[in-house]
């Protein structure tokens, strides 16, 4: 038998290191991140426990790149779902409404995800980061930012503060309010992206203080006043 190729051995490491992060996901969402062993986690993705190691450095590594695995894929979707659109200003509603959801459906991920983040070392820099940094970078760009620099980490921002806010144990705020929040900051109409059921809080249409080119406009008089 002729010995593989390097392109499959290269498919035959990335098809192990996706089984190693969705089996995290799945483990952690089931049983909580204290109850989930690297061991378990082997044992569910068919792995030999020693590529574990070999792949990440310890567990608290492996759940931030199965959780930042886990948002890119849910914003790709998202973003690339029929009917398919060009629209800033629909690309980015769908975006924050990805994010946003993702704390809906997945809190004990995101809750741990997020006590991680907020520790000394912050997020653990991966592939799976970077990719999610890069989508929200272009819906930015695409809503018609002119300081992207700028304006994606405000956005990164304000998501991770919703996420928060509606994770907070014991006083957790609505989706929909805090949806509400983000929609007016960003000018967009309560209609686009995927509006949770029924009225926006306080009925009615939202009404917007900012619009697209008031917003690049206003970060363009940001950047300048900045040098």
């Amino acid at each position: 038998m002729s010995p593989r190729s390097a392109s499959v051995n290269e498919e035959l490491r990335r098809r192990s290191r996706e089984r190693l992060l969705q089996a995290t996901v799945d483990l952690v969402g089931e049983r909580g991140y204290e109850a989930t062993t690297l061991a378990d986690i082997a044992d569910r993705a068919g792995s030999a426990r020693g590529l574990v190691s070999y792949y990440f450095p310890g567990k608290r590594q492996l759940l931030q790149s199965a959780v930042h695995r886990l948002m890119h894929r849910t914003l790709e979707a998202a973003l690339r779902r029929e009917p398919h659109t060009e629209d800033g200003r629909e690309l980015l509603a769908r975006a924050i409404d990805a994010v946003l959801g993702l704390a809906v459906h997945h809190p004990v991920l995101m809750r741990t995800h997020m006590s991680w983040v907020l520790q000394a070392e912050g997020f653990v820099q991966c592939p799976e980061q970077q990719r999610l940094a890069s989508l929200l970078r272009d819906a930015v760009e695409r809503y018609g930012s002119g300081q992207v620099d700028t304006d994606y980490p405000l956005l990164r921002a304000l998501l991770m503060g919703a996420v928060f806010a509606i994770l907070l144990p014991g006083a957790p705020m609505p989706l929909a309010r805090l949806r509400a929040e983000l929609f007016q900051r960003y000018g967009l109409e309560w209609q686009l992206g995927s509006p949770p059921d029924g009225e926006p809080p306080g009925g009615g249409h939202i009404m917007t203080t900012v619009d697209q080119s008031s917003w690049s406009s206003s970060s363009s008089s940001s950047s300048s006043r900045s040098k």
